[in-house]
């Protein structure tokens, strides 16, 4: 069971920053197309977003469990091929969550 959570860690950390990259590059997109200089940013909005930040890191977490149930699954090979999408899927769902919060 150690070097399925270590495999895992391997694979999920290292693209925890793509993750977090892409959602910080929707946020200050939807700042300029709103035009919305950083003056404008309140202390209220601010931490809006850093909770945004961290409920968006406590749901990429959620990636680890589908993929330790992989692991011990007879499907392995095939997850190992395909868990990008599960990756790619994530990512988009977190951004249109923001979107459509926004």
């Amino acid at each position: 069971m150690n070097s399925l959570i270590t495999e895992s860690l391997r694979y999920w950390e290292p693209r925890r920053l793509a993750y977090n990259a892409a959602l910080a590059l929707v946020v200050a997109g939807t700042m300029l197309y709103h035009h919305a200089p950083l003056s404008t940013l309140t202390w209220q909005s601010a931490a809006g977003l850093l909770v945004a930040a961290a409920i968006a890191n406590v749901l990429y977490c959620s990636a680890y469990l589908a993929d330790l149930f992989m692991h011990l699954s007879d499907y392995l090979q095939t997850w190992k091929r395909y868990r990008w999408v599960l990756l790619a899927a994530g990512t988009l769902l977190a951004a249109g969550i923001f979107l459509l919060h926004e």
